[in-house]
């Protein structure tokens, strides 16, 4: 399988502390309703260190149900200790998911000797097409491009790429390392275009939460090659973009937005805390000048 395309960061819709399985169909149908090539449910913006682990394989499974195949379902199911990993990937793979995102680990640490060895450990318990995801900003170190090179030619499975380092120079350098159907994604929605211009050739998305279909049209002008059509979409829409993620940490922007449109609960887990009275405010305020209150 290729992950080329956009792909949604779902988020986990909770009410009274356990998943509000409605809310989350709903949220699916939504997004398959509007094109979206896959979803991507417990990852960070699906709040997935505050789940356990029944949880966390029960929102996968309920995921794949839901989707019911229209849609890809790539399982985040990384950690920071191998084994985790590969028993959650495991699991995903036994439950119908149909790719894997593999974050890179964090607190820990390791070298990147360490994160060849995680991975490839990973890819070699599971028959699914793995995502890496590097994210310095929340795991302490990237995925260096030598090992992502490596990874690429060691490991069949391992496809893909969602760069979130924030970095156009950094996508320069891997679409110069990887192999040409090693795919690398965009983690950042503000970064979409300049990463897509730089190789990349999709998004893993949390402004498509609420704007599916924007950011379906966004990424499709891109792969077609039209970047003035692209430009113009990227300056409509980035201060929607900025906002949902400066407001306060992710998911606790888009997982409010998506309560403003009566879609589920403001409901999340600590230590995330809700938004304070000022930054909801301007969120709404945001939210109706685009148009989607």
């Amino acid at each position: 399988m290729t992950f080329r395309g956009t792909y949604t960061a779902l988020i986990t819709p909770f009410r009274e502390d356990r998943v509000d399985t409605a809310a989350f169909k709903a949220l699916i149908d939504r997004q398959v309703a509007a094109g979206i090539t896959g979803i991507v449910p417990v990852g960070t913006t699906g709040e997935s260190p505050t789940v356990d682990t029944d949880e966390h394989i029960e929102i996968i499974r309920l995921a794949v149900e839901y989707a019911a195949g229209r849609c890809q379902v790539v399982a985040g199911t990384g950690a920071n200790a191998t084994k985790e990993a590969i028993e959650l990937t495991q699991a995903a793979e036994k439950v119908g998911a149909t790719g894997t995102l593999q974050v890179c680990p964090y607190y820990n640490k390791p070298s990147q000797e360490g994160l060849y060895r995680h991975f490839k450990a990973v890819a070699e318990n599971t028959g699914l097409p793995v995502m890496l995801y590097s994210v310095p900003g929340r795991s302490g170190i990237e995925i260096g491009v030598e090992t992502t090179a490596r990874l690429a030619a060691d490991c069949k499975n391992i496809v893909s790429i969602k760069e979130a380092g924030g970095s156009v120079e950094r996508v320069n350098q891997l679409f110069q390392a990887v192999p040409a159907d090693f795919s690398i994604l965009s983690g950042d929605d503000p970064l979409t275009l300049p990463f897509m211009a730089c190789g990349a050739v999709g998004l893993v998305s949390v402004a498509s939460n609420i704007i599916p279909e924007v950011l379906v049209k966004l990424v499709q002008t891109c792969l077609d090659g039209d970047f003035p059509a692209a430009l113009a979409q990227q300056k409509k829409w980035y201060p929607l973009f900025r906002g949902l993620m400066s407001l306060d940490v992710n998911p606790v922007p888009i997982k409010t937005a998506v309560a403003l449109q009566g879609h589920c609960s403001e409901e999340m887990r600590l230590p995330l805390a809700p938004l304070t009275d000022s930054a909801k405010t301007q969120l709404t305020a945001l939210l109706k000048e685009f148009g989607l209150l």
